[in-house]
């Protein structure tokens, strides 16, 4: 286990029918097996608590989630056999499969799988100086976390087409004209509005929410398990190429990548 990994910490707790969830992996958040696992972990615990009718996902700091750390001593810097990702999938699909409505809140970078972890909410809460972007083709990397099929079904083809295509960075605002964001607010403002939200579904039938969640999400964690599958072989062919090597030395350099095609 890495120094990364084990620096994360997570506090879950269940306050007026809100079960809140909060991750702190400082100082961009990045992803990690077992930080998803933990979240994972949480989901199904609050699945199993009655008080609990709704689960709002938070993080700390200045960066909702800066994704996976490609860079040198990161947790997937070294995955030569995709272990790593493999099993980082595996915990994107529980988190695809809780049984509660799932309230993401995003200040600051949502890039790459942390945009991935955003989109595993029925609804996101963000700050209008958000920043959303799947940036893995300037990594030179095919999406992950079943992204291709999840923003499309949330955004629509084209727009997610372009995200993934131009890896462009969208604000807060684009995001809520796009429909990737259902509520804007002000920076210091999102903790108190995203459980106002919360609110909203926690004051209605648990049992009935329940219910109607289940019919709106039919079969998405089984396409996110498929997606991911997919994603995976992708990922790890372009993993062997020169232009991967080149997008993660661009993307640490702040610079664009010089690309061959191979």
């Amino acid at each position: 286990m890495t120094a990364a990994q084990e620096a994360f910490r997570l506090a879950s707790v269940v306050e007026g029918h809100i079960g809140v969830v909060t991750f702190a992996c400082p100082p961009y958040n990045h992803v990690s097996v077992p930080l998803l696992r933990a979240i994972a972990d949480a989901l199904d615990a609050l699945d199993k608590d009655d008080a609990c009718r709704v689960v709002l996902l938070q993080s700390e700091g200045k960066v909702f989630c800066a994704g996976a750390d490609f860079t040198a001593g990161g947790d997937f810097a070294q995955d030569d056999e995709n272990a790593q990702t493999l099993e980082l999938y595996a915990q994107a699909v529980r988190l695809y499969s809780n049984r509660k409505p799932l309230i993401v809140a995003v200040q600051g970078a949502a890039i790459g799988a942390g945009l991935g972890l955003a989109l595993v909410g029925d609804f996101r809460i963000a700050t209008d100086d958000a920043r959303f972007s799947a940036n893995f083709v300037k990594l030179g990397f095919h999406a992950g976390f079943g992204i291709s099929v999840r923003l499309p079904e949330i955004v629509g083809g084209q727009k997610a087409a372009r995200m993934l295509l131009t890896a462009e960075r969208i604000s807060g605002v684009t995001a809520f004209d796009w429909g990737l964001v259902d509520e804007l607010a002000a920076p210091g403002d999102l903790a108190r509005s995203a459980r106002a939200f919360a609110a909203l579904i926690a004051e209605n039938a648990p049992l009935a929410v329940e219910a109607t969640r289940e019919t709106l999400r039919a079969g998405l964690a089984d396409r996110i398990r498929a997606a991911t599958a997919k994603e995976a072989v992708l990922q790890a062919g372009l993993k062997q190429t020169q232009d991967f090597a080149e997008g993660i030395k661009a993307v640490s350099e702040r610079r664009a990548g010089a690309f061959v095609r191979g």
